[in-house]
């Protein structure tokens, strides 16, 4: 009788070790892993932007520009901006986004009159 206790506490320990070790995997799959979005400035016209998708869930998105302008160029949106971006260079930027619209645009003296902003929308 002592041996169906053990072998019944040790079958529970160990189920209670399995569900443990797998809580981390468990809200790691539920997660939801950051959108990335590839913005080309200076394109198709020298004061454009181009994104890969004008929308997204909301949370953490991930900005990829790269620059195909002749001109220097930067991209904000969510209250972050970009270092000034030469010819053919690229850089990345992260925001976390709530459900809304958000606008986008070059920050370079009249760029954003120009034509280089737009709006983005967290879903």
């Amino acid at each position: 009788m002592k041996v169906k206790i053990r072998l019944g506490a040790l079958a529970l320990a160990l189920a209670a070790f399995g569900l443990v070790w797998s809580l981390p995997a468990l809200a790691h799959g539920t997660a939801r892993k950051a959108t990335v979005i590839n913005v080309v400035a200076g394109k198709p016209s020298e004061f454009k932007f181009q994104l890969s998708k004008a929308s997204a869930p909301a949370g953490s998105v991930t900005f990829v520009i790269t620059n195909q302008g002749a001109l220097k160029h930067d991209f904000n949106i969510g209250g972050k901006t970009t270092p000034q971006l030469a010819k053919g260079k690229s850089a990345k930027l992260t925001v976390t986004l709530k459900k809304g619209s958000f606008t986008y645009k070059c920050t370079v003296p009249g760029h954003a009159a120009a034509g280089m902003k737009g709006t983005f929308k967290a879903t």
